[in-house]
């Protein structure tokens, strides 16, 4: 029986790590349930080991077929919202949602979480042998939704907030488009010149034999060196690349490079509000549901994907579990502004803690939008420099030995 090595958190939040034996990962998630721990992460323990037929086909991945989409899961929490809210039965829902789904890959999954459901297994618990397709955040949100009978309620919340992520990732998709097409207009038009007009200019100098500035001699040499020992070039970036991708796996270079993303110009204040707006919005929903906050805490801090805001929230956990409240939690945070604490403060005193952080949200939820809406003007000027600065280089690297050589000639 193979085993797998998992990391989760137990009843306390505390996180945990070990290994299990199971026929597969599904199995492992089911003994981990079963036993007060949620899973965050099953793999297999030996690196390059091979997922079994059942267990790939848990997680909702098909190499050859569909896959399983973001609108896939919005689209499924909707509908059985709507379902639900109508008094049909969680088993009968998931059969009419089965039948009439387009993704073969979705239907799948939904036939298997009938089966679960009907070999005596709760809904999130059958939904959790889905690692790949329900969230941690999801998967607690539902099983919250059981034990306060509140199921077709956390659905649409939860349709809300998957509607709010779908938002967000198109807006800085469209956002970067323009960018995107002008960084990469540059990067061609720096290769054509390095490889054919820079090589063509050298031979036009070698003739005159005369001494070249430096500039010039320095862009001679990086294109003979393009030219010559391409592969090598490559090499060097493919090598870099799989570096800082092996660096940021690990959990102190996962930590540092979000940390490191949150100081970059632009991006990082888009990026910090843009989370910030996520765990407002997720701790919002989790208390309307009826969540403990120290749980919420927990559970939010498992949705963050920035590693450095979500050790910030699990030092406001530890902090409340302190006895502190959570306005003196998040001034200690350090990631706040002062009127967000404010508000904050008020939800504290006034008890309506949920309805604050849901306008806590949509306040930085609205500053993202308008960041994304004003992206293309911020970045503009750092193009146009750019453009300008390599321009000037080159133009310089090349007319300044013509213009030193017609010099030359005239005072002949």
């Amino acid at each position: 029986m193979p085993a797998f090595s998992y990391s989760g958190r137990n009843s306390a939040g505390e996180l945990v790590n070990g290994s299990l034996e199971g026929a597969t990962s599904s199995a492992v998630a089911d003994l981990l349930f079963s036993s007060g721990i949620t899973p965050l992460e099953i793999k297999p323990a030996l690196a390059g080991a091979k997922e079994t037929a059942e267990a790939g086909a848990s997680g909702g991945f098909d190499l050859f077929g569909d896959r399983i989409r973001h609108v896939d899961v919005l689209l499924f929490t909707r509908q059985i919202h709507t379902l639900l809210k109508a008094g049909i039965p969680i088993m009968r829902a998931l059969a009419g949602l089965q039948e009439s789904a387009v993704n073969q890959a979705m239907k799948k999954v939904l036939g298997q979480i009938r089966t679960s459901l009907d070999s005596g297994r709760e809904l999130s618990l059958s939904m959790a042998r889905h690692p790949t397709v329900f969230s941690g955040f999801y998967l607690s949100m539902v099983r919250v939704g059981e034990m306060t009978g509140r199921l077709e309620e956390v659905f649409l919340r939860l349709f809300d907030h998957l509607e709010f992520e779908r938002l967000m990732r198109e807006q800085v998709k469209s956002a970067l488009r323009y960018p995107s097409f002008v960084v990469a207009a540059m990067a061609v038009a720096l290769f054509v010149v390095n490889i054919f007009v820079i090589p063509a200019f050298a031979k036009v100098f070698a003739g005159f034999g005369a001494e070249l500035p430096l500039l010039t001699r320095i862009l001679i040499g990086f294109s003979n060196f393009t030219v010559h020992w391409w592969y090598i070039l490559i090499g060097a970036i493919a090598v870099a690349g799989a570096a800082f991708r092996g660096w940021v796996a690990t959990t102190a270079g996962h930590y540092e490079w979000d940390r490191i993303k949150l100081r970059i110009p632009i991006a990082g204040k888009i990026i910090h509000k843009a989370t910030l707006a996520r765990f407002a919005r997720s701790f919002a929903l989790a208390s309307r549901s009826g969540v403990p906050i120290i749980q919420a805490m927990t559970t939010v801090a498992n949705t963050m994907d920035n590693a450095y805001i979500a050790d910030k929230v699990e030092r406001m956990r530890d902090s409340i579990e302190r006895g502190e409240s959570l306005l003196r939690a998040s001034i200690g945070a350090g990631v706040f502004t002062p009127v967000v604490l404010q508000m904050i403060a008020v939800g504290e005193e006034s008890g309506a803690l949920d309805e604050m952080m849901e306008e806590i949200g949509g306040m930085y939820q609205n500053e993202v939008e308008y960041e994304l809406k004003t992206l293309a003007q911020q970045i503009e000027p750092i193009l146009i420099v750019m453009l300008g600065v390599m321009v000037l280089i080159l133009a310089l690297g090349i007319f300044l030995p013509i213009w030193d050589l017609g010099r030359v000639a005239m005072h002949k």
